[in-house]
C-alpha cells in the first residue's frame, strides 16, 4: 500500500505526524509512506527511516497542481488536518481511500472517517494523530518521541557555531514578536547572564523574526563574547545540527521546541496560557520544563485589557537561569506554573 501522510503546515505539525509514518511501519513493513507538506518543512523529514517520500504545495497552488501531488500510486491519503482544498484535490484525483475527521461539511470527501474532537483537547495532538489510523483497520500503539535524523556532516558543520564558545551550550530560540511571547529584552537578558555565569549561548530564528529585533534589542555591540548571532542565517537542516549539538534549547511553544525533543536535547519552553496552547495537547515529547505563567486559561488573548496582559512577563530571568541548569540533568518533562 502506498500511503500519503498529509499535513502541510507548521514545524511541529509535522514532527507530531512522524509517530503516525513509524506506527504505519511496524503494522505493515511493506507500506510506502510518503508526506505531503510544505517546501520550507519538507527538509525536516530527509533520511527519515520511516518516510519514504516527500511531495510539497503551497497553498496558493493551482488545484490541478495540488491533484498531481496525490496521483502517481497513492493509495490511501491521511489527512490528519482536513484542508478542504487538499481533500477536494484527492477526491478529483480519485485516491482510493481518503481518511480524515467527520465533523465538517466538507468530511464528506473522505470515505473513512475518524469521529473525535480534537477540540476536547483531551491528550496530546500526537495522539490524536495515530488515532486516524484505526480507520485503516489498526490499532495504535502507545505513541514514542518522534525522531530526527542528522548526517555527521551536518553537526560537524554546526560545531563552527559553537567555536571559541564555552559549554554547556544553549540555543534561545526567540521567535516572532507578539502579546504571547516572552519579550525579546528578556532573551538578550538571558542570553547575557547564561554567558556571564559560563554557557556557551547561539541566538537562532527566521530572517522575519530577525527582523523584527531592532539594533536596539540585538546590535552586535550589545552582546558580550560567549554569545553567538545566528539569527537569520541558518537553514532548516543547519537549525538542526546546531539544536542536535547543544545541550538545552529554549524557546516558547514553537517549533524548534519539538525539534530539540526529537533530537534528545532537553527544553525550556515558554507556554502562554491560552487553550489552544495547552501543554496536554502541544507539549514536546522529550526532557526539560515547561513553563506557564499562573493565570486563569484564556480562550484567547484580548490584548491590554486583560489584567493578565504581563502573563509571560511574570517568568524573571533568574527563574530561567535557575530552570535551564536542572534542564540539562532532567529525565522527563515537568510543566511548572510560574
Amino acid at each position: 500500500m502506498n500511503v500519503l501522510i498529509v499535513r502541510p503546515d507548521g514545524i511541529g505539525d509535522v514532527l507530531l505526524s512522524l509517530p503516525v509514518a513509524t506506527q504505519l511501519r511496524n503494522f505493515l513493513p511493506n507500506v510506502t509512506i510518503g508526506f505531503l507538506t510544505s517546501p520550507s518543512v519538507a527538509p525536516l523529514l530527509e533520511r527519515h527511516p520511516d518516510v519514504d517520500y516527500v511531495r510539497t504545495i503551497r497553498f496558493t497552488d493551482p488545484l490541478n497542481e495540488v491533484r498531481h501531488a496525490f496521483s502517481q500510486g497513492v493509495e490511501a491519503a491521511i489527512f490528519l488536518k482536513p484542508f478542504r482544498r487538499l481533500m477536494w484535490a484527492a477526491w478529483l484525483a480519485r485516491v482510493p481511500i481518503r481518511v480524515a475527521t467527520g465533523y465538517r461539511w466538507y468530511s464528506l470527501l473522505a470515505n473513512r472517517r475518524m469521529y473525535e474532537h480534537r477540540s476536547e483537547f483531551a491528550k496530546h495532538e500526537s495522539e490524536y494523530n495515530v488515532e486516524m489510523i484505526r480507520t485503516l483497520g489498526l490499532c495504535p500503539q502507545k505513541v514514542t518521541r518522534p525522531l530526527l535524523y542528522v548526517t555527521n556532516e551536518e553537526r560537524s558543520t554546526a560545531e563552527l557555531s559553537w567555536a571559541h564558545l564555552p559549554r554547556p551550550r544553549v540555543v534561545l530560540h526567540p521567535g516572532g514578536l507578539s502579546a504571547r511571547r516572552w519579550q525579546p529584552e528578556h532573551y538578550r537578558d538571558l542570553a547575557v547572564e547564561l554567558a556571564r555565569t559560563g554557557y556557551g549561548v547561539v541566538l537562532t530564528g527566521s530572517q522575519m523574526e530577525k527582523s523584527h529585533f531592532d539594533q536596539d534589542v540585538l546590535s552586535p555591540g550589545s552582546l558580550p563574547a560567549g554569545i553567538s548571532n545566528r539569527m537569520g542565517e541558518l537553514s532548516l537542516r543547519e537549525l538542526m545540527a546546531l539544536i542536535a549539538s547543544a545541550q538545552v534549547v529554549v524557546s516558547g511553544a514553537t517549533g524548534p521546541a519539538h525539534m530539540a525533543a526529537a533530537l534528545n536535547v532537553p527544553t525550556v519552553s515558554l507556554f502562554d496560557p491560552r487553550r489552544n496552547n495547552l501543554p496536554v495537547r502541544w507539549k514536546p515529547l522529550g526532557t526539560g520544563f515547561l513553563l506557564r505563567p499562573d493565570v486563569p486559561t484564556c480562550g484567547k488573548c484580548i490584548g491590554k485589557v486583560c489584567p493578565y496582559w504581563d502573563c509571560l512577563d511574570r517568568i524573571t530571568i533568574d527563574k530561567v537561569v535557575a530552570i535551564i541548569d536542572q534542564a540539562i540533568k532532567a529525565s522527563s518533562l515537568t510543566t511548572l506554573h510560574i
